[in-house]
């Protein structure tokens, strides 16, 4: 079994792979104040609700933005599994070509979903991952990884006018019944939830326009389905791609030759 893990600024992400299919997964808010075994203990009980024991697990993939919390999970699967875990970066078998200026600036979940949508699709694509922030990449009908753009994300845009206004209060993050708000909740929501359907469908136009080529869109991670539901752009959700895409990296990574 593998051990999968995305380690992200707002949630950690987790998976075990059987035969290259996904058996159990599930996701945790990032806690900086978590040690190597707070996170073992938390992660053994994960795992023993699926009954999962710690010597079934052969393996072990991180991808991760939060350096500190990388060191942590490195100790973590050494100690509890007794493995040295893989670590994603710009310079694992992508199958991609990097175009980036600097490739070792991307987020490695970004090159991690574009390894997995590439695989899968074998085309050029648009992905769209609404995390902490809500990220695009593009990547060519050849394969060639271009860059994309950066915009708050959903969540944190809501939180900051929450903290940051004196009489807006703290949203569930859900469609409203119509664009016209007629209380503070459902006014909120519209600006959020329609305003960033309006930010994904825009830019992915002009992503179209720019590299002249006709793309599939797909959008991931925790808040992707909401924003599909309105967007006339987004083709899929795959909400489980960054997972998907390190099981495929670890599959590549330790293929003999």
């Amino acid at each position: 079994m593998l051990l999968a893990i995305d380690i992200g600024n707002s949630h950690i992400v987790g998976g075990i792979f059987e035969h290259q299919h996904l058996s159990a997964a599930w996701r945790l808010a990032t806690d900086h104040t978590k040690t190597t075994d707070e996170y073992g203990i938390l992660l053994l009980s994960l795992l023993n609700s699926y009954a999962i024991q710690p010597s079934d697990i052969t393996g072990c993939i991180i991808s991760s933005v939060v350096p500190p919390i990388t060191v942590v999970f490195d100790s973590m699967v050494k100690t509890f599994f007794n493995h040295h875990p893989i670590f994603a970066s710009w310079e694992s078998p992508l199958g991609l070509t990097l175009r980036y200026q600097h490739p070792q600036e991307i987020g490695t979940d970004r090159l991690v979903n574009a390894a997995a949508a590439f695989a899968r699709y074998q085309r050029a694509l648009i992905i769209v991952d609404f995390g902490t922030a809500t990220t695009f990449c593009t990547i060519t009908a050849s394969g060639e990884y271009l860059g994309g753009a950066i915009a708050p994300g959903l969540k944190s845009s809501a939180d900051s006018l929450h903290l940051q206004t004196a009489q807006l209060p703290v949203i569930d993050l859900a469609k409203p019944p119509q664009v016209i708000g007629t209380n503070t909740i459902t006014s909120m929501q519209s600006g959020l939830i329609f305003g960033y359907s309006g930010l994904v469908d825009e830019l992915v136009r002009r992503i179209q326009e720019e590299i002249k080529q006709t793309t599939y869109v797909i959008a991931t991670g925790g808040l992707a389905s909401i924003i599909a539901q309105i967007s006339s752009t987004i083709d899929e959700v795959r909400p489980n791609l960054t997972l998907e895409g390190l099981e495929l990296l670890y599959r590549r990574t330790t293929a003999s030759p």
